[in-house]
């Protein structure tokens, strides 16, 4: 039930945010707008008011604008609606108003999103402060990402606390990175918890070297199994959440990237799991599946890492409006990294998924607390924004493409040709649905 709440309520919150991006950006330039639809279909309830009616539809998917002039036959037979025949082009059309007002109308649902991502963010940070991961031990060190000059953090051993850095005490993974980011370059001294294992490195004075010196230490997670996705081969194999991972076919493991390692370098061999569970020591045989990513084959067997703990710092409004911004750009730019890999074979197509994907994460996220709900609903409001931006007829993205070509040719396309386009994008759509929801049957299937 929860899932399907948080589901429901994270798709009406978006859908509407994003439908009422259209409707405020076309009143705002005098087009009439018909009909405000959360839902596609038949009508379940509406009311009018002035020149529009308001509706909730059948299939809670989608929703629309409709606008005065703006035929789309395609999406007249999705909405369940029907063209005016007898309709007398109007001043107020939109297809009567300039390039630079129709792309507005047509962009303004898509900025909607981003806008809706960057004031949750925002509010969350104020409201929770910035979170930071609560843990100085580290699990490893990526040597070959180090600058030179900082080639002595590959000593330190795996569970090493950190104590200081420099002259800054950490208590925090914020405060780590925040070290290595403001200490003045040169000799740095790292020490932990035992004095043997101190080291000391040339810190460069380059930032983006410094970052590499961050991102190369990877903080303390413990080697437990977190969520397991349903008909993954972590649930066929018997993995169970909580269970504690001692070893892997022999292999001591002793955090969870060393799990992930294994799993990672080994698709589709069968390995053994040395497990404790409530005390008791058990043995499970689990075949991680092969996906392509990066162009590499890997192993996945479908599970997440434990809940990591977190502690929260107080952020005043400003630097909250800075963190809002780099979160809502750090996202965009992963999800339009991930869109560019699935269109050039970098990534599977078997990583696709569909509204049951999207609520198992929205359910998982809900029972995790209201700040993990609201960050997913951040980013799930950019993937739309961005999915939207396709070039795709029937999509946002698609019809800004029209305009693009009619600036280009200094007319407009047929209703013919765009009523075409829009047919083939309709399907191009349909089958990416049908694939998302094939893949997510697999994966309930164990396949």
């Amino acid at each position: 039930m929860t899932t399907f709440a948080a589901t429901m309520f994270m798709l009406g919150v978006l859908i509407f945010v994003h439908e009422l991006g259209h409707y405020l950006a076309a009143k705002s330039v005098d087009i009439e707008v018909k009909r405000f639809s959360i839902g596609f279909g038949p009508k379940i309830v509406g009311f009018r008011r002035g020149e529009t009616e308001y509706i909730l539809s059948l299939i809670p998917l989608g929703g629309y604008v409709s606008m005065g002039g703006m035929y789309d036959e395609t999406m007249d037979q999705i909405e369940g609606g029907s063209q005016e025949e007898d309709r007398k082009p109007s001043q107020r059309d939109f297809d009567a108003k300039p390039i630079w007002a129709r792309a507005f109308v047509l962009s303004a649902g898509v900025l909607m999103n981003f806008a809706l991502a960057f004031v949750i963010y925002t509010g969350v940070s104020a409201f929770w402060g910035m979170p930071e991961i609560d843990e100085t031990r580290v699990a490893r060190v990526d040597s070959d990402a180090l600058p030179p000059g900082a080639h002595n953090l590959g000593r330190l051993e795996s569970g090493a606390t950190l104590v200081t850095i420099g002259e800054n005490t950490v208590s925090h993974w914020g405060d780590v990175r925040d070290a290595f980011l403001a200490a003045s370059s040169g000799p740095l001294e790292i020490s932990t918890e035992n004095a043997d294992s101190n080291v000391e490195i040339d810190l460069p004075a380059d930032i983006d070297e410094r970052m590499a010196i961050v991102q190369a230490l990877y903080p303390w997670q413990d080697n437990v199994i977190g969520s397991i996705n349903p008909g993954s081969p972590a649930e066929r194999g018997g993995l169970q959440e909580g269970d504690k991972v001692l070893g892997i076919d022999g292999e001591t493991v002793s955090h969870w990237y060393d799990m992930t390692e294994l799993v990672r370098s080994n698709p589709e061999v069968q390995l053994e799991f040395s497990l404790e569970r409530n005390g008791r020591e058990l043995i499970r045989y689990i075949t991680p599946e092969s996906v392509m990513q990066d162009g590499l084959e890997i192993g996945l067997i479908g599970t997440t890492a434990p809940g990591l703990s977190y502690s929260y710092e107080k952020v005043g409004f400003g630097r909250s409006l800075e963190l809002g911004y780099r979160e809502t750009l750090t996202y965009s730019h992963m999800i339009l990294s991930f869109v560019g890999e699935l269109f050039t074979g970098g990534v599977s197509s078997r990583e696709i998924g569909s509204v049951f994907t999207i609520g198992q994460v929205a359910g998982q996220t809900a029972r995790q607390g209201l700040e993990f709900y609201l960050r997913f609903v951040a980013l799930f409001s950019i993937n739309l924004a961005i999915l939207n931006l396709l070039p795709i007829p029937v999509l946002d993205g698609g019809h800004l493409m029209f305009l693009g070509l009619e600036a280009i040719r200094r007319k407009p396309l047929s209703l013919e040709t765009k009523l075409a386009f829009s047919k083939v994008g309709f399907l191009f759509l349909v089958g990416i649905m049908v694939l998302a929801l094939f893949n997510d049957i697999v994966r309930l299937m164990g396949l």
